[in-house]
């Protein structure tokens, strides 16, 4: 490793995205959109209903199954003004995003507030719900540097936090699509397999593939294998900070079955490709868990179980295969069905893939972490895809277009 990715420079790692190349609205049919397939140096373009014609078939795509719920809660105040609140995560009191999801009656839930200089510490903002019919109230508990703690109370205790952004909440678009959520959008920001509710956005590169898709993998001979990172709003954020070491790297929820763990260890002597850079961040997590107890490191499964740096100190590194079996029996002995823990790992140029071995993921914003992801498994040939990109119409960011990129 030349580099320790905390001295890289951001400013390195953009390009000029021109408003129009951002797509507003997904194709009419998923699998449509353009893949620009990356193997060896050499680009060439397809749909992604030929993905299965550029995956080997004793290959295994590792798919999230995150599910996004309706963070956008949009409260008034007895003035008719609008507070915005976006749900980010819930309070580390929970444990874990599915019991906070679950939790009845109210719940402590960490947000962002748009228009929280209109909010007075008397006035309490509340949304009304006709069917079924109940009234959501939000109270200020505890301002954090960039976000607040709200308790947020309901008047039907029968209900979980999750119907209850089901009934009263909106689709949490991307801040830079600039719309606000229509109906379709229902449908086409969920993946086909979303499935463990928590997201506050989709994992895009999932959004490609249809039933038409999976079975054409199937038949192939294409393993399918499910994880879960609940998507957070970090993801959006963009680096402020000159060098990645003054950058703080969010933390996103991760929830792997025994069953998967073992499908990867499976999946070895093929090829492994993580389906979006959030499967990614799963699978490689899982390598470095399994490193930590093979090095009888302390583990904190019920905080931060990789932090950012943890890939780039952890001494030494251990042969893929045994760091996943170690993790394996680990959960085994723990009679853990799902590991579920929070991970903060940083990809970026200086990061040798552990699992995975490709990625399918759409084209990523300037100045952003996933575009350091993209970089770390293709190198400078990131330019070069892009570039690619950019000159020949392909569609940007969440519903637009993507690629399958093969490890250099």
């Amino acid at each position: 490793m030349s580099m320790h990715p905390g001295e890289l420079r951001i400013e390195d790692f953009t390009y000029d995205l021109a408003d129009e190349r951002i797509a507003r609205y997904p194709l009419a049919e998923r699998d449509a959109s353009r893949l620009l397939v990356y193997r060896d140096g050499q680009i060439s373009e397809d749909t992604y209903r030929n993905l299965a014609a550029h995956v080997p078939a004793n290959t295994t795509m590792v798919f999230n199954q995150a599910r996004v719920v309706h963070a956008r809660l949009l409260f008034q105040k007895e003035t008719g003004s609008t507070i915005e609140v976006f749900c980010l995560a819930p309070h580390e009191q929970y444990g874990d995003i599915q019991t906070a999801m679950h939790t009845r009656g109210e719940v402590l839930w960490e947000c962002l507030v748009g228009g929280a200089s209109k909010w007075k510490k008397d006035t309490v903002p509340q949304m009304v719900s006709e069917e079924p019919a109940f009234t959501l109230t939000a109270y200020i508990e505890e301002k954090r540097a960039n976000s607040y703690i709200l308790r947020l109370k309901w008047t039907d205790e029968w209900l979980t936090f999750a119907e209850v952004l089901h009934y009263m909440g909106k689709v949490p678009l991307p801040p830079y699509l600039r719309r606000n959520a229509e109906q379709g959008d229902e449908t086409t920001y969920q993946t086909i397999f979303a499935k463990d509710e928590g997201s506050v956005a989709a994992p895009t590169a999932g959004l490609h593939f249809t039933p038409r898709v999976m079975d054409e993998l199937a038949g192939k001979g294409i393993g399918s294998a499910f994880v879960t990172l609940h998507v957070g709003a970090g993801t959006f954020i963009p680096v402020k900070a000159e060098t990645m070491q003054d950058h703080n790297m969010h933390a996103e929820w991760i929830e792997v079955t025994t069953a998967a763990v073992q499908q990867l260890i499976s999946a070895l002597n093929g090829n492994i490709v993580a389906v979006g850079t959030t499967s990614l961040r799963t699978i490689e997590t899982l390598y470095w868990l399994g490193n930590k107890i093979l090095n009888k490191e302390p583990l904190n499964l019920q905080d931060i179980s990789i932090d950012q740096w943890d890939a780039y100190t952890s001494r030494p590194n251990h042969d893929t295969a045994a760091a996943l079996t170690a993790l394996l029996h680990y959960m085994k002995q723990h009679d853990m069905e799902r590991l579920i823990t929070r991970t903060r790992i940083m990809i970026a140029p200086g990061y040798d893939l552990r699992v995975a071995n490709g990625i399918v993921t759409n084209f990523h914003q300037p100045q952003s972490t996933l575009l350091l992801l993209v970089a770390a498994i293709i190198g400078n040939d990131w330019h070069r895809v892009y570039d690619h990109a950019l000159n020949n119409g392909y569609r940007f960011l969440s519903y637009g277009d993507g690629s399958l990129l093969w490890k250099r």
